[in-house]
């Protein structure tokens, strides 16, 4: 039997142990929790989402929701555990967060192909085929075998920050109110309004509350994408306002007027018990957090079951270091997955677990790499993160901006993307078909 080595068992390292096992290759999976658990970790369970419970968008017109389709298709772990822990998120692709981790945990440890290893691992195999997953907190010991590794080339690092979460029976409801915007779709969000008087009050205690001390963290450092929230504020007065409290088509149903600004909470249960503060990451002190958002009036008495927190989120120089199957150019027989090799966004980090086990076991069993181009969303990532052109290398969340444009223009943004979404899906179907008229299954 082909064996092959997975480090680390998170969102990538899942897919990747998944994609390998599924195809007849005995996988050795190492994880390092429990034994060893990192700041940002509050379980033992494998794909654990640290930061918000949101997968980003499901309708194909968006780039995170054309991902997730294409992954779909092609029998993805992540995205066929996701699916079956849905909660509602109006347009968006949301899961109970401790369901989601619970079935990739148990679909992992159950498939008979791998083999599951609990502890820290401290240095690259000398020999054999591995993929390292072991994300933005790899342990310090690991971090230095990957660093000798790549020799002179340095990692580079951001700032990650995540939400609270509040109980939904502490959340006071005659102030808030369940609404979409533009009361498009499902009311699944809770509404928290602000009058002018209320948000002056909130924004200037934001902007002087005590942040919790992270070694060399500076503002400018941090991922865009993932903004602590008393960042964005310091940014100026009415930078929120454009930005997660945004009011714009939140009628407040008790008065019948949009309001000043509004804070919304998003379910992060099946239970509908949890909810997370949407936009609301934080490395503000404990303290702080529960007096500054406890001043939002529907939060006045909230009970905070999970505070915020900030963790450091290292990367490689993934153009100088990888290929566009996320092999190391120096020594091919070892793949990087995951968020340090420069994806960002959890869906990204399942691509590319995706990508590497897939394409391993296809070497492993004598069969040429399968090219994803830059027509689909998966082969946008594995080129962007290898693209040598890319001289000042920053992390990205898969977008329409590295996916091939159609060559033609349409009207309209939406219809645009919904155009290279259908190309992209009518490509890998073609793929897809082609590999299993080969014999060679995909899932």
């Amino acid at each position: 039997m082909h064996n092959a080595i997975v480090i680390g068992a998170g969102l990538a390292g899942s897919e990747a142990a998944w994609q390998l096992a599924q195809r007849g290759i005995h996988v050795d999976l190492y994880e390092m929790k429990p034994v060893k658990m990192t700041p940002a970790h509050h379980s033992s369970a494998f794909a654990e989402l640290c930061c918000s419970n949101s997968l980003r968008g499901a309708e194909i017109c968006t780039a995170p929701g054309l991902l997730k389709e294409e992954l779909r298709r092609a029998g993805s772990l992540i995205i066929s555990c996701a699916d079956a822990t849905r909660v509602e998120a109006g347009g968006a692709l949301a899961v109970d967060r401790e369901a989601f981790a619970n079935l990739v945990t148990e679909k992992v440890k159950n498939h008979s192909n791998i083999t599951v290893y609990e502890g820290e691992v401290t240095e690259i195999p000398a020999e054999g085929h591995v993929i390292v997953a072991t994300g933005p907190l790899t342990s310090d010991a690991l971090f230095e075998s990957i660093h000798s590794k790549l020799g002179a080339h340095e990692y580079l690092h951001f700032y990650d920050a995540a939400a609270p979460i509040v109980s939904f029976e502490s959340v006071d409801m005659d102030s808030a109110y369940f609404a979409s915007r533009y009361d498009k779709g499902t009311a699944d969000y809770i509404n928290c309004p602000m009058n002018r008087e209320q948000y002056d009050a909130f924004w200037e205690a934001l902007c002087e509350a005590e942040q919790a001390p992270v070694h060399g963290f500076e503002d400018k450092k941090v991922f865009e994408g993932c903004m602590p929230v008393e960042v964005m504020g310091r940014r100026g007065h009415d930078t929120l306002l454009y930005g997660p409290l945004k009011p714009v088509g939140l009628r407040d149903p008790h008065t019948g007027e949009t309001p000043y600004a509004v804070v919304q909470l998003r379910r992060d249960n099946a239970a509908g018990s949890l909810y997370n503060l949407v936009g609301f990451q934080t490395h503000l002190k404990f303290p702080e957090q529960k007096r500054v958002f406890s001043m939002i009036p529907a939060l006045k008495n909230a009970e905070f079951v999970r505070y915020g927190v900030m963790h450091r989120n290292t990367f490689m120089d993934s153009p100088r270091l990888l290929d566009n199957h996320y092999r190391l150019k120096a020594e091919p027989r070892i793949r990087f997955a995951g968020q340090m090799t420069g994806v960002e966004g959890y869906i990204e980090s399942a691509a590319s677990g995706f990508e590497t086990g897939l394409n391993l076991a296809r070497e492993l069993l004598g069969l040429e790499p399968i090219e994803f181009s830059d027509l689909t969303a998966i082969g946008a990532l594995g080129l962007y993160i290898s693209n040598e052109a890319n001289a000042k290398f920053q992390p990205m969340n898969i977008n329409f901006g590295i996916i091939q444009p159609l060559g033609y223009r349409v009207k309209g943004k939406r219809e645009k993307n919904t155009q290279i979404a259908q190309r992209a899906l009518e490509h890998l179907d073609t793929l897809l078909d082609a590999v299993q008229e080969g014999k060679e299954t995909l899932s």
